[in-house]
């Protein structure tokens, strides 16, 4: 949603259990609006928006200064410990409709643990979900969000070897979604640096895509 002077920018976050949806969402919002938490079983059971504060002078549009506010939805992770593939999609289907049916969905955040690879088989579920529910122009509102990156300092790799030693599966997804990845560092960072960088990277794809939504019916 845009007029001259305020700007709402829709993100949805997806990826599997203990990736790390809630808190990036916690980051990107500046809050604690999603419960985030250690355990070995999926922890978010139910789609949740959560709302940022107003960014004032944040960024700038046609020669004006642009106030920003971020709206996050926190979905299940996928394939769920305790709820269905049936009933997890049908939620996130339906919050998508509820929240972003008319304003739309900027970008999608498919949240990815830089220590943990990406292959086939664990591919196919969360990125086949973004697929289903965003339709077949899904690459052009998707962007990898790498959360524990520092975990990439700490095995003596920076950003870009990193990215040449990925997996077949990480690599072609990336070419597919035009490179558009963000690395969420904890280590060494405050939350508002975190929140920062991971916000301009947001905006960075949302101004290449032309402000273009996806809405749903």
């Amino acid at each position: 949603m845009m007029n001259s002077n305020k700007m709402t920018i829709n993100l949805a976050l997806f990826g599997m259990t203990q990736s790390g949806k809630s808190s990036a969402g916690n980051i990107i919002l500046g809050s604690t609006d999603f419960h985030s938490s250690f355990a070995p079983c999926s922890v978010t059971r139910d789609c949740s928006l959560g709302r940022s504060c107003h960014f004032r002078s944040f960024m700038r549009r046609g020669g004006q200064e642009v106030t920003l506010q971020v709206q996050v939805l926190d979905t299940p992770g996928y394939p769920h410990s305790r709820l269905s593939k049936k009933h997890v999609r049908q939620e996130v289907r339906e919050a998508l409709a509820h929240h972003f049916g008319q304003e739309g969905l900027h970008l999608a955040l498919l949240v990815q643990r830089a220590d943990v690879p990406l292959c086939g088989q664990e591919e196919s579920s969360p990125v086949q979900m973004i697929q289903e529910l965003l339709g077949h122009t899904w690459m052009n509102y998707t962007a990898i969000l790498f959360t524990h990156a520092e975990k990439i300092e700490e095995a003596g790799f920076n950003e870009d070897e990193y990215l040449r030693e990925a997996s077949e599966t990480l690599l072609k997804l990336l070419n597919s979604i035009q490179h558009r990845y963000i690395f969420q560092y904890k280590k060494g960072n405050s939350l508002s640096e975190q929140r920062l960088k991971i916000l301009e990277r947001i905006i960075e794809f949302v101004k290449e895509n032309c402000y273009q939504v996806l809405t749903f019916k």
